[in-house]
């Protein structure tokens, strides 16, 4: 049957080439059929040549047909080919064993930013970011010796001066020679890994937040006890110096205790402006005003080739915040640039508003659009490296060698911004020097009731009867003998509820409280509170070293109330009681 098949396919070709040579000694002949041909050929010959022409067109025609559709298909292929090989949104390679590039895909060409003729022929690993070769040259080894699928996250040369962060995934296969090749897939990851990047930074920043709350918190509570000790400290130190007494030696000795005691309570006030339990006594500031007259005191701090330069910007929006923290801030900050500058330099302070929009806010962490008042300090030093950066805001750290510092100066700069609802952001880089900009909300609120100030002259004797209540016996005593000293009665008491039993039996006769904030059995906030339902004229004055909220917000003075902060002299004490009782009921 088959020979048969093919003896059949012989003679049809035979037959159609009979049929060709035929047709084409006809259509030689002018005019094709001639009337002699014609006359040679019976009817019925012609006829069934005219039948085989018909059928040899018909199968020409569909012949052709076929052809076009065929046509269209290869076409449509390679449109598809187009679209998924050298338009995919992923690079395909094809490399040798030894990490020669045999074929490449438009794609590649895009991402590495070269021409695709040029990446043919070429090693892959010559558009490997440098710091990325080995683990390159390390995965390729990896890859044919094992001839698994491996994946693996490196840099790649751009078409921009930045490092291209690609997923290179490549699986082993045979051309078809047996010769064994690498058919790598490289995928852009570069925005998920700056996202990932971005996310560390945030992780970063809480943590170092949260790490600084913590110290904050702790130095608070440290305090409150430190600062109960240093009152005992300076006030017996005060009442021995009240007495004659003769003995140089005895004397010295009393004022270096002092001294001593001074400067434990002066960082101690450093450890509660970083917890930003501080109390302070805001009031509507010009920058501009406060920086120039603290430039005298800023140069004396600064060495001799040391320049410093004042570039005031007019006119500034009024801020809210104690000058004396202004003070606190310039100073730490001259000082620390002092220590960044070796021989001569410069340090720069500069003013200015600012507008920020919601595009504008996310250069600093944390910052909401609004107007602010800007504040940078900058140095000529020699700065720092990020790691070193990242931790100058934490208490007690410090590069000065020991002894040379306590560690507390940003860290007080840094409580001293967050109190006020402001922001700190530190740029530096070694060799370049460091600029620390913050950025103080404007001020829109009226003129605040003024505070407390310190006292700085010898007060008055007085003659009222004072209910002091403090939960520290030696710093009740402590206190009882400054005010009998001074001439005062005094009424002491180490619990709030003494108090209260004294005020319903002598209401008459206390003229004065004076209270601890911070107690076991009540704040000084609450007894205030039960004492005035039931004397509403009777006078307060809250003392502590540790407001702790208690009286305040974030560690801010109520408007009107009068507070004596631990640590205080005899002289500060009694003009704090005596600035109490002349006020109006």
């Amino acid at each position: 049957m088959a020979d048969k098949d093919a003896g059949d396919k012989k003679a049809g070709d035979q037959g159609g080439g009979d049929l060709r040579s035929r047709a084409e000694q006809i259509a030689r002949n002018a005019g094709g059929y001639t009337q002699a041909y014609l006359q040679t050929q019976t009817l019925e010959q012609s006829w069934n040549l005219l039948h085989e022409l018909q059928v040899h067109q018909i199968e020409l025609e569909l012949q052709n047909e076929e052809l076009r559709r065929a046509q269209l298909e290869i076409d449509a292929a390679k449109a598809r080919y187009f679209d998924l090989y050298d338009l995919a949104p992923v690079g395909y390679v094809v490399v040798s064993r030894n990490g020669t590039i045999l074929e490449a895909n438009l794609t590649t060409a895009t991402m590495l930013g070269v021409g695709r003729g040029t990446l043919i022929g070429q090693s892959l690993a010559r558009h490997v970011w440098q710091e990325d070769q080995d683990a390159y040259y390390l995965y390729r080894k990896r890859l044919f010796e094992s001839a698994e699928t491996l994946a693996i996250e490196l840099r790649m040369t751009g078409s921009g001066p930045e490092p291209l962060w690609v997923l290179m995934e490549t699986g082993l296969a045979d051309d078809g020679e047996g010769t064994c090749t690498g058919r790598v897939v490289l995928s852009d990851i570069s925005a998920r890994r700056t996202a990932e990047q971005e996310r560390e930074e945030l992780r970063g920043q809480l943590t170092q937040s949260q790490k600084l709350e913590s110290i904050g918190r702790l130095a608070g509570g440290v305090a409150h006890d430190f600062n109960n000790m240093l009152a005992v400290i300076l006030g017996n130190v005060d009442a021995a110096n009240l007495q004659a007494v003769e003995d140089p030696l005895v004397r010295d000795a009393l004022q270096e205790i002092r001294r001593a005691a001074d400067r434990a309570a002066d960082l101690t006030r450093q450890l509660l402006a970083f917890a930003r339990k501080q109390t302070v006594e805001p009031r509507a500031l010009d920058l501009n005003d406060t920086i120039t007259n603290s430039l005298k005191m800023l140069r004396r701090l600064l060495s001799e080739g040391i320049l410093l330069d004042w570039l005031p910007g007019a006119p500034l929006w009024p801020i809210h915040m104690d000058p004396m923290q202004v003070d606190q801030i310039l100073a730490n900050l001259c000082v620390n640039a002092r220590s960044a500058i070796s021989g001569a330099g410069h340090i720069r302070i500069v003013t200015r508003n600012l507008t920020l929009d919601e595009a504008g806010c996310g250069n600093v962490p944390g910052l909401s659009h609004g107007d602010y008042v800007l504040l940078s300090v900058c140095d000529s030093g020699c700065g720092m490296d990020a790691s070193t950066a990242s931790h100058v805001f934490e208490p007690f750290f410090t590069t000065r060698e020991f002894g040379q510092g306590t560690g507390l100066g940003l860290a007080t700069v840094y409580g001293a911004v967050k109190q006020n609802g402001g922001h700190i952001v530190l740029d530096s880089h070694p060799g370049l020097g460091t600029t620390v900009t913050i950025y103080l909300p404007r001020y829109l609120g009226a003129e605040p009731i003024r505070g407390a100030t310190a006292a700085t002259r010898e007060p008055e004797r007085g003659h009222e009867t004072v209910l002091v209540v403090e939960d520290e016996p030696s710093v009740l005593d402590m206190i009882t003998a400054m005010l009998e000293q001074q001439g005062y009665t005094v009424m002491a008491t180490t619990s709030p509820n003494e108090a209260i039993r004294l005020v319903r039996e002598n209401a008459d006769r206390i003229d004065l409280l004076l209270t601890d904030v911070v107690m076991p059995e009540m704040n000084g906030h609450a007894l205030v509170a039960q004492l005035e339902a039931l004397c509403p004229h009777l006078k307060h004055v809250f003392m502590s070293g540790y407001p702790a909220d208690v009286i305040t917000d974030q560690g801010i003075l109520e408007q009107g109330a009068l507070f004596i902060q631990k640590p205080f002299s005899r002289v500060d004490l009694v003009a704090g009681v005596q600035r109490a009782l002349k006020r109006p009921a």
